[in-house]
């Protein structure tokens, strides 16, 4: 086993790989950029080395920087984590290169998987079976829409060289295709290096169902399957093991053909062979087809973990290290059933922009795993994806999981920045998935009903009020005093309404409150204050906003009188950035007269490419940005005359 090894990557993976490897007594070595020197996994790191500035090129992305701070700690190894340079051949070649271990699979069986045409060649052969598609070299636009029109509409376009829903565009009909082309190749350009697209068949109401391989070279097992299939935009947000509706004849059916794949490359180490299934009807052992694989460690794996027991970073690095596979077949099973959602810093009514800022309060129950690389103080940066944890629960079956689940989201709580909480628990309060009616559409179908504002009571601003006025504390000796005043106000704003707060202090154990002309009242019972008949939520205060923390969370800000006649309206004829990125393409001119509706920029940000829209109908008065800038949140992009 090795002595030391670095961990190439940073957040919640480094801090996931650390703890089993410092578990194993494997000292870890961490590298870090200029906007992370303070973050979880530098702290958790026996050394940490500083590889550069806070753009992944400037510091994850440098491989020999990075090869060079394993050779000068001592490390005999180099995790890669996932994304930046886990699936980078070069990458792969030079730590070899270097005389070290990678813990992975070898540079040309990432190759071989690297380009979604090649593999798909390559599965094809091996007798794994695939979607009906266009996977050519020839990359003429007119060739590809003809590749479409025979394979047939709805087609899906992909990047060759993609993952994560990056370059990926559904068509509906022939009329969209030479746009969802441009889009996809613009956007596949960006996050790979490589604009080239394949053409497949649409499969209507799809399930991505996955399994995890694991081989040590010669030989390979499957650990089961996950079910994937709640996805947004292509983006993961709920997973699931085992899959429902799984019998024994589709999961062989599966299990064998990854299997099959990951010999036909030699496959060492950890990796995950994603299959497009037919979800039309129950699931069929011919109802199955390649998408691609993952050769590396996937952000979704605690739930594999959960059902098998299995120590996936341990199998990891017990394999690089030269033993054989831990386990063959006949000795894995599953027990249970797990589920994995993904905590995001983004703002659901905006339509999920990724959000930043400094998380004031982060916490998680006792009762779920939390793989997560930010803690309280930490800040969510605009240079890297947003993910603030994965919330992990397992239980005897799908239904006491799916309620665990329920209860590990509602017990979460998170201050200072806005997040998709309210999205997962209302996913996971869905009855269509609660009866396992799962496919990557029904997020899309039901979109309006999953992202609905929660309701705001004004039991939640009495409960801001009284942490503002420091008058929540609880136990018998805390709380009024004869000094305080029997009246006081609070002032809040939800959004952009404001809440004033008037209290009676009656005692030290009871107060009535008076919210907008509602009455509530709140008392203490065995040192627990209760509102309104309902126990008093937990609030977390910090820079003038209170966080109650009920329906996943209601923030309210705190509105200083004093401050009121100094604030000011933003000016409307304003388009924004929404957050700090890169100006791709801009699209207004100055004089030209626009549409609601009509695309003026798009901004690039958090992995992500963002369009945007003319609020309303006008005349552009100033460009005030060009393609190629680097632009602050909030920064003026397009100016509109002012209406008549």
């Amino acid at each position: 086993m090795f002595d030391t090894i670095l961990i190439a990557n940073r957040g919640e993976i480094a801090c996931r790989v650390m703890e089993t490897a410092q578990a194993m007594g494997v000292r870890c070595v961490a590298v870090y950029s200029d906007a992370d020197k303070s973050a979880k996994h530098v702290v958790m790191a026996d050394r940490a080395v500083h590889i550069g500035g806070p753009a992944p090129a400037d510091s994850y992305l440098r491989g020999d920087t990075i090869i060079q701070a394993a050779l000068d700690t001592g490390a005999q190894a180099i995790h890669p984590g996932y994304g930046f340079l886990s699936e980078n051949p070069g990458f792969v070649e030079a730590v070899e290169a270097a005389g070290l271990t990678f813990i992975g699979p070898s540079a040309d069986a990432i190759r071989a998987m690297g380009l979604k045409d090649a593999a798909k060649a390559l599965m094809v052969k091996a007798g794994v079976p695939v979607v009906p598609g266009y996977h050519g070299a020839d990359q003429d636009d007119s060739l590809l829409a003809a590749e479409a029109d025979k394979i047939g509409y709805p087609v899906l376009i992909k990047a060759v060289a993609g993952g994560g829903g990056k370059g990926m565009r559904l068509v509906e009909d022939a009329g969209g295709f030479a746009d969802a082309l441009s889009s996809a190749r613009s956007e596949a350009k960006t996050a790979f290096g490589n604009a080239d697209v394949l053409v497949e068949k649409f499969v209507t109401q799809p399930r991505h169902i996955e399994v995890q391989v694991f081989g040590d070279g010669d030989t390979a097992v499957h650990l089961f399957e996950r079910d994937c299939s709640l996805q947004r935009r292509h983006q993961k947000v709920i997973e699931e093991a085992p899959a429902p509706g799984m019998t024994e004849e589709m999961r062989s059916a599966m299990g064998t053909a990854a299997v099959r794949a990951a010999k036909a490359i030699g496959y060492m180490g950890a990796g995950t062979v994603e299959f497009i299934v037919d979800g039309s009807g129950p699931l069929r052992p011919d109802g199955f087809f390649f998408m691609e694989m993952n050769t590396r460690l996937q952000v979704e794996h605690p739930v594999t973990e959960a059902i098998t027991g299995v120590d996936l970073v341990e199998w990891q690095l017990r394999v690089a290290a030269g033993e054989p596979l831990p386990a063959v077949q006949g000795e894995l099973s599953i027990t249970g059933h797990a589920f994995e959602a993904r905590l995001y810093a983004e703002d659901v009514p905006a339509g999920f922009l990724p959000a930043t800022g400094t998380l004031t309060h982060l916490a998680f129950p006792q009762t779920a795993r939390a793989d997560s690389g930010v803690r309280t103080g930490d800040e969510i940066s605009p240079h890297y994806d947003p993910m603030i944890a994965k919330v992990i629960v397992h239980g005897p079956t799908r239904a006491i999981a799916l309620k665990r689940l329920s209860q590990a989201l509602a017990g979460t709580q998170v201050g200072g920045t806005v997040t998709n909480l309210a999205f997962l628990g209302a996913l996971s309060g869905h009855d269509g998935f609660a009866a396992a009616e799962v496919d990557t559409g029904l997020i899309a179908r039901d979109i309006d009903a999953l992202t609905t504002s929660p309701d705001i009571e004004a039991r939640h601003a009495v409960a801001a009020a009284m942490a503002v006025a420091g008058l929540n504390a609880s136990g018998p000796d805390t709380g009024f005093t004869l000094w305080d005043p029997l009246r006081r106000s609070v002032h809040l704003a939800r959004g952009d309404d404001p809440m004033a707060c008037h209290v009676e202090v009656e005692s030290a154990n009871r107060m009535r409150w008076t919210v907008d002309g509602t009455d509530v009242l709140a008392e203490r019972q065995q040192g627990r204050w209760i509102i309104d008949g309902q126990s008093a939520p937990d609030v977390h205060v910090a820079n003038a906003v209170a966080t109650v923390f009920d329906a996943y969370g209601i923030s309210f800000r705190v509105i200083d009188l004093l401050d009121v006649a100094a604030s000011a309206a933003g000016d409307g004829n304003v388009v924004e950035a929404p957050m700090p990125g890169l100006v791709k393409a801009v699209f207004a001119s100055q004089g030209a007269a626009v549409a609601k509706g009509d695309r003026l920029a798009i901004l690039e940000a958090m992995k992500m490419e963002h369009v945007l829209l003319a609020a309303r109908d006008g005349t552009v008065a100033e460009v005030l940005a060009d393609e190629g800038d680097q632009v602050v949140a909030g920064a003026a992009l397009v100016r509109l005359e002012d209406e008549a």
